[in-house]
């Protein structure tokens, strides 16, 4: 955000060393002409009133006037010198471009450049701007350069995310070993959980949609579906071998009868979202990911 014009008042310190003159000499006769300079106290009651001396807006105003401010020499460097030099002879006036805008947090300064992400997703963007800055981009002393907006979330979520999600397959394999009653059974219903999550991974692909959080929650989803399918197969076939049915049979004959309420269970939550999927309002996107997973 440039564009603000800004005079640039340059002090020469070689010269202001031979003049005997102190950089902070300099300064103050600056200050004191186009910022001001606290010269006494007004007192109305019990309330002061500082008394600002600085040079009229006319004067400020006109580049020649300032650059015949006069300089007080120390006493020191007056011999066979006049009391006081002018600005110009120890500064440079100069007009340049400056910000316009200049923005603090917590009392440092800050440049903010923003960007959206098309084509792509914001880990992987982030995580190549972090290697290009990383080999291209040398920052001055002082300077450090951080990541925010959607990134930060990201990262947050994906904390959660890890602790969340195992948690999560671990409570549905307790609760599937309570109701079954055998580590085997659990295992063998809760073997449905990464074919689930392996057709979301492929619906995403084929969408050309990346992964985000609104996913990873809908594969959570995903999971308890496709437990809840396999647990009522698995709780049919075993229904039928105890009534004498034999092994293989049970498990054709399980198979194809809970076929259907297996389907429509599948088929309900998929079919509910199409109206998501096809949004193309204010947070479609989200929606669509939703619907997928």
């Amino acid at each position: 955000m440039t564009g603000q014009p800004v005079l640039e008042i340059k002090i020469d310190k070689t010269e202001i060393a031979r003049l005997g003159l102190s950089v902070s000499a300099v300064q103050d006769v600056i200050g004191a002409a186009i910022g001001g300079r606290e010269a006494g106290v007004v007192f109305e009651g019990d309330r002061r009133f500082p008394i600002i001396v600085r040079l009229n807006d006319q004067v400020r105003e006109n580049l020649e006037a300032l650059k015949n401010l006069p300089v007080p020499l120390p006493p020191s460097a007056q011999t066979g010198r006049a009391p006081a030099i002018l600005l110009k002879q120890v500064a440079r006036f100069e007009l340049s471009e400056g910000p316009n805008e200049i923005s603090r947090e917590n009392g440092k300064r800050r440049v903010v450049v923003t960007a959206n992400v098309r084509g792509g997703d914001i880990a992987s963007l982030v995580a190549e701007v972090q290697e290009k800055v990383s080999q291209k981009v040398q920052l001055p002393p002082g300077y450090w350069m951080t990541l925010g907006g959607q990134f930060e979330n990201l990262e947050a979520a994906r904390q959660r995310l890890m602790i969340v999600v195992p948690g999560c397959f671990f409570l549905i394999f307790l609760l599937l070993y309570t109701a079954l009653g055998s580590p085997r059974d659990a295992l063998l219903v809760f073997s449905a959980v990464p074919l689930g999550l392996t057709g979301g991974v492929v619906a995403l692909w084929l969408r050309g949609m990346p992964f985000s959080v609104s996913a990873a929650v809908g594969f959570i989803a995903l999971s308890g579906v496709a437990v809840l399918n396999g647990l009522v197969m698995l709780t049919y076939i075993k229904q039928l071998i105890d009534k004498g049915t034999p092994f293989l049979p049970a498990i054709y004959q399980g198979a194809l009868t809970r076929l259907r309420p297996v389907a429509m269970t599948a088929l309900v939550a998929s079919l509910g979202f199409v109206p998501m999927a096809l949004a193309t309002g204010t947070g479609a996107e989200v929606q669509s990911l939703w619907q997928l997973s």
